[in-house]
């Protein structure tokens, strides 16, 4: 069974093998890896999730017990992420709070998408968009207020208000493509209409691309990253990521929650994601934790088409 599912799991990997080897071997320039990263962030990905999310079956209403289940998955692993970095490593506040990042922040859309759509179709994109579709916004706030905050200790100095921090965030993401293509489906989704048939057309061509051409740009990125320096703390920080977090979220979305099985599956298997390459954003703006976040994201990265593979056979036995 577990070799069943190595064999859906594998060609999604191989895609960012692939990438990774255009890159690695110049057969591509890292310019034409970053143009097609920015495609498929500012086009390809917003489309497929604009598509799905208008003729997805929402009528439950807000899915809480959903968010609920991931996201005190995601507290949980953020807590015992920075307790690592902090008391483990003797690291600063600002080091924890990357190092907390590192652990919590799922690679959702250029792996979680492909993977999901790979595994259980387009039935498994439906629970998995409606996490995306706070994911950006409750990290992004999440990391700004806990950073600022860890740099203020750092220096024995003020954090701005924390409404402040939420502010400035918001303004950030309400540039992001992602975030307005959620805001815009939904908003289109509240007329009543259908999409025109060319429309339709058009959108699904166009998201056909998306999740190949996603896992290309990813495996192109990864050339850049590779093992650096402080290998010890981002080997713990992926053992986190990617055993500790979907663990947590299983147990949650299937004991304490009870979530339909698709859905327990879809939220167990996007927290067993690699650890996104935000992590490392995140690290380059507040000038700390370059190569443990590197190192968390080649890693888990790298091991994903194992890790993934054994959460799949997991779930199916469980389910």
């Amino acid at each position: 069974m577990f070799f069943q599912t190595l064999t859906i799991v594998a060609p999604v990997f191989l895609l960012i093998g692939f990438g990774y080897v255009l890159a690695k071997a110049k057969i591509l320039n890292q310019t034409v890896g970053t143009a097609l990263g920015e495609f498929i962030y500012v086009v390809a990905i917003p489309l497929l999730i604009f598509r799905t999310l208008t003729t997805a079956d929402l009528s439950d209403g807000l899915p809480l017990d959903l968010w609920a289940s991931y996201f005190l998955g995601v507290a949980g692993v953020w807590i015992l992420g920075t307790l690592v970095i902090r008391r483990g490593f003797g690291r600063d506040a600002r080091a924890g709070a990357i190092g907390a990042i590192s652990s919590a922040f799922a690679n959702t859309i250029l792996v979680g998408m492909p993977l999901i759509a790979a595994v259980y179709g387009d039935e498994g994109l439906v629970p998995l968009l409606l996490i995306v579709s706070i994911h950006l916004a409750v990290m992004t706030v999440a990391m700004a207020i806990v950073m600022e905050r860890a740099a203020a200790h750092d220096s024995g100095g003020d954090s701005p208000p924390v409404s402040t921090l939420i502010k400035r965030a918001a303004a950030s993401l309400i540039r992001n493509p992602l975030v307005i293509t959620i805001i815009a489906a939904f908003l289109w989704r509240m007329t009543g209409l259908e999409l025109p048939g060319l429309a339709s057309d058009l959108l699904n061509r166009i998201g056909a691309t998306a999740l190949p051409l996603a896992l290309i740009s990813l495996g192109m990125s990864l050339v850049q990253y590779g093992m650096r320096g402080n290998i010890l703390p981002g080997l713990m920080l992926s053992a986190i990521k990617i055993f500790i977090m979907p663990a947590i979220v299983f147990t949650l979305a299937q004991y304490v929650f009870a979530l339909p099985p698709l859905w327990v599956a879809v939220a167990t298997l996007t927290a067993a994601c690699p650890t996104g390459i935000n992590a490392y954003v995140f690290a380059n703006k507040y000038g700390t934790g370059h190569a443990m976040s590197a190192n968390a994201i080649t890693v888990t990265t790298g091991l994903a088409v194992l890790t993934t593979s054994l959460w799949i056979w997991f779930l199916e036995y469980m389910l």
